[in-house]
């Protein structure tokens, strides 16, 4: 088994056993809690930090598996909001039925607070020395929060009928999508007490990681079926997407760039932290078709 498969494996365990244990005569809570917690996914951004820590402080490992949980709560409470009907209104994610389409509205709002506040008590358990912790914190909560993934968020769902020019439609992927890929790779560098410049290297890392995954993720929108996908596409129509500004091929120029440019990036960090990120990147460099 590879090391960033004996990684995955090892995080989907620790997630598998996390579920918090509720006392509730609630008839779907418990259940409904975790349920998109256990839906698959990429694990993406734990992973990102979990791939920084082996590569940097491998003997911290184990410690930043709490600090990599709350990055997955915190990245899918965002998803079942995105996917309310006051949202995308989407049936589907993670090839699963979304929880308002199995349960309800409210439930899924609740929960989806839920994971949001239970990220920081997971940060608030973690085996690492109290500034470290109050670190993870800040960066969570500045990077999701009200001047990062939320105001992306907001941006997006107020200008959904209004054509952005190009740097705008930046700033608001910048915010939602980017800034918290960004914490996942700096949540590694503070975990391993590495040094400032590596943790500048990883934060101009995220930086293109994170445009380069939206404009991915608006062609997949653009070109991919909804099983092949595992969620609602051709879902973006009259939205401010890559696709919709550049047209298709526009936007496929701008994914190869972000792509060679990350690919540069990556030779500015250590070699074995180089090559285990660049491991984990590679099955997202393959052609959307």
């Amino acid at each position: 088994m590879s090391q960033l498969a004996s990684l995955a494996k090892k995080f989907e365990s620790f997630l598998q056993s996390s579920a918090p244990v509720i006392e509730s005569f609630h008839p779907h809570y418990q259940k409904a809690l975790w349920e998109m917690m256990l839906a698959g996914g990429k694990r993406f951004r734990p992973m990102l930090c979990l791939c920084v820590v082996d590569s940097l402080q491998p003997s911290m490992l184990d410690n930043a598996l709490l600090p990599a949980l709350a990055l997955e709560c915190i990245h899918t409470y965002s998803l079942i909001h995105d996917d309310l009907p006051c949202m995308d209104n989407s049936p589907l994610r993670r090839g699963y039925p979304t929880l308002h389409t199995t349960y309800n509205e409210t439930l899924a709002l609740l929960i989806g607070d839920a994971l949001n506040t239970y990220a920081f008590e997971l940060l608030s358990q973690a085996k690492l020395a109290a500034e470290v912790k109050v670190s993870l914190v800040y960066e969570l909560a500045h990077n999701s929060g009200a001047s990062g993934m939320v105001l992306g968020q907001i941006l997006d769902c107020e200008f959904k009928d209004t054509t952005l020019p190009l740097d705008k439609l930046k700033l608001i992927h910048s915010n939602k999508t980017l800034k918290l890929i960004a914490t996942s790779l700096r949540f590694g560098g503070l975990i391993a007490n590495t040094s400032q410049k590596i943790l500048d290297d990883l934060e101009l890392l995220g930086k293109e990681l994170g445009l380069f995954f939206q404009v991915r993720d608006d062609l997949i929108d653009a070109l991919e079926s909804q099983n092949k996908a595992g969620k609602a596409t051709q879902n973006d129509t009259g939205k401010n997407t890559y696709v919709n500004l550049l047209g298709l091929q526009g936007a496929q120029g701008q994914w190869a760039n972000l792509k060679d440019s990350i690919a540069a990036k990556l030779l500015c960090l250590p070699i074995r932290l180089r090559e285990s990120l660049h491991t984990l990147l590679n099955p997202y460099f393959e052609t959307i078709s």
